[in-house]
């Protein structure tokens, strides 16, 4: 587990013929950390997981929503140390929303830098 805690399952909400899609199947998985293992993922997300995706040179300024929320995708889940690549049967993607209680975006780039994000210069 990349998170620590057991995910949710989220549902397709309608059916779409071109992605083979009908209402009711599995399409992702969600986690909501609060707390100690909020800062726990953060910090091994700044530490570990970012400076070993190849050619990383800083994250984007320019993915905030215009209320201070920034969302970031990582293309390949195998940077992460909790996944082996040998036993992973497809490289996966995953988007992860921070939440912040700031109401700006600069407000909530200064928030996350603070925590040591590394946004491109």
């Amino acid at each position: 587990l990349i998170t620590g805690q057991k995910p949710a399952l989220r549902r397709a909400h309608k059916s779409i013929s071109n992605f083979k899609l009908r209402k009711g199947m599995p399409v992702g998985l969600m986690v909501t950390l609060r707390g100690e293992r909020m800062f726990d993922f953060v910090e091994r997300l700044i530490g570990v997981v970012l400076p070993r995706i190849r050619d990383f040179r800083g994250i984007s300024k320019r993915s905030f929503d215009g209320r201070g929320n920034y969302s970031l995708g990582i293309h390949d889940q195998s940077v992460f140390p909790e996944i082996n690549p040998d036993e992973a049967v497809k490289n996966r993607g995953l988007e992860i929303t921070f939440v912040t209680t700031a109401q700006t975006n600069e407000a909530g780039e200064k928030l996350l830098s603070a925590f040591g994000f590394p946004f491109k210069k």
